[in-house]
């Protein structure tokens, strides 16, 4: 029985499952079996390779249909096409290291291959490897890709592989695929019940009256991850700097433009809140005196210099006031980019810290994507690849809940899939 499902979730739902030649073929049948009780269609496509494996008779029995291993096939329908726009979801487990490559080339020369090509519906994968083919940078380079345009992808687990090693590459079990696939096809509301308090954007220090010092902060994600907790069933309070991006429907907006507003804004709502995400870049410095009028040119001595004085540090500020809060902040930086990140999780006091290096070409300040290392106050890192600022800010909430839940439990941190 699946932890934490309450009768069946998926009933009536088309799945495409995909099998491919890994010695994990044996535990599509577990799934699949999973999936029916849950109350899935399901149409099996194997590959030919897989076949070798398991007996597309065995499929076909538990399923009760037809298995698909040819993409032409006599007196049958293109199941190309078909099959993909029946599908609610594909489901490809195990994934092959040869699979993933095909699938994030567009390479499709085989039915299941083809498939990917033409399916509009969510895509999950589950890879299964051996022999450290998990690490190898080809293999980190698909997933990243797959990533970015979307694919959901459960990480295999750590632990005794058929060639007998110990490492990362076993198939992932069928209660972590079937969450996979509960999340792709019904809107996650697993933030019910929590107030989250959000920053985002940068901050503006006034010179005079027309200029400031800023920095390149766009706000997108911090925005992005106020729209994901929305959308997961949270109550957000977003506190933004000033931002070119559109206002999110059913989010609580709260405009500041200076560090001493932004500092104002979140401590008043922190009592308020059950985590903070500080995704800001707020200035480190303002000017001490600043002009009532604009500065002329004419009239100042070449050389003029701008007195600076520190700005409150909001994170450390809330980490000393906060009561039973979760707090995640963000470390931006162009160099040493753990080391860095460890120091500011300790220095303040944080649960969770966001380690990105904004000089990653296509990452950063104003893309649409971005990358980041996850640290906890144990230690345990989690390396997410260039995705989709809305994909990352997913993986935030996740690792951010997973916090909460041992947090509530009173247990130690588990070691964290794809954790380095």
């Amino acid at each position: 029985m699946i932890s934490g499902s309450i009768g069946p979730t998926l009933i009536g739902k088309q799945i495409v499952l995909g099998v491919t030649g890994s010695i994990a073929a044996y535990k599509a049948v577990a799934l699949l079996r999973t999936l029916l009780r849950e109350g899935a269609i399901v149409h099996v496509v194997m590959t030919q390779s897989a076949t070798k494996f398991v007996t597309p008779l065995t499929f076909e029995v538990l399923s009760g249909h037809p298995i698909s291993t040819e993409m032409f096939e006599a007196h049958q329908e293109m199941k190309h096409l078909s099959l993909p726009e029946q599908a609610d979801a594909i489901v490809i487990a195990p994934a092959t290291a040869n699979c993933l490559a095909r699938a994030a080339l567009g390479l499709c020369d085989d039915l299941l291959s083809t498939m990917l090509l033409t399916a509009q519906c969510p895509l999950i994968v589950a890879p299964a490897m051996d022999g450290g083919m998990w690490d190898h940078p080809s293999v980190r380079e698909h997933i990243g890709t797959l990533r970015s345009r979307g694919t959901i992808v459960v990480n295999p687990e750590i632990g005794s592989l058929a060639s007998g090693r110990i490492g990362q590459g076993r198939l992932a079990g069928e209660g972590t695929i079937l969450e996979a696939i509960q999340a792709a096809l019904a809107p996650r509301r697993d933030w019910q019940g929590h107030r989250i308090l959000v920053s985002a954007g940068p901050t503006q220090e006034p010179i005079d009256p027309v200029r400031f010092i800023s920095n390149r902060s766009s706000g997108k994600m911090g925005y992005a991850i106020a729209e994901a907790a929305q959308a997961r069933g949270a109550q957000v309070v977003l506190v933004t700097g000033p931002t070119a991006l559109p206002t999110p429907k059913g989010i609580e907006v709260v405009s500041v433009v200076t560090a001493e507003e932004m500092t104002k804004a979140l401590s008043a709502r922190l009592a308020w809140s059950t985590t903070v995400i500080m995704a800001a870049a707020v200035a480190d410095f303002r000017p001490s005196h600043p002009a009532m009028q604009k500065i002329k040119k004419q009239g100042r001595a070449a050389g003029q210099t701008i007195d600076l004085e520190r700005t409150t540090d909001i994170l450390a500020s809330l980490s000393a006031q906060r009561t039973t809060q979760l707090i995640v902040g963000f470390a931006a930086e162009t160099s040493d980019l753990i080391a860095h990140a460890k120091e500011k999780l300790t220095a303040k006091g944080l649960d969770l810290i966001v380690a990105n290096d904004v000089t990653t070409e296509g990452a950063g300040f104003g893309s649409d994507q971005n990358a980041a290392t996850l640290i906890d106050r144990q230690g345990a890192m989690t390396v997410l690849p260039l995705m989709p600022k809305r994909a990352l800010a997913d993986a935030i909430l996740n690792r951010a809940q997973e916090l909460l839940r041992t947090r509530q439990s009173g247990q130690a941190p588990k070691p964290v899939a794809g954790g380095r």
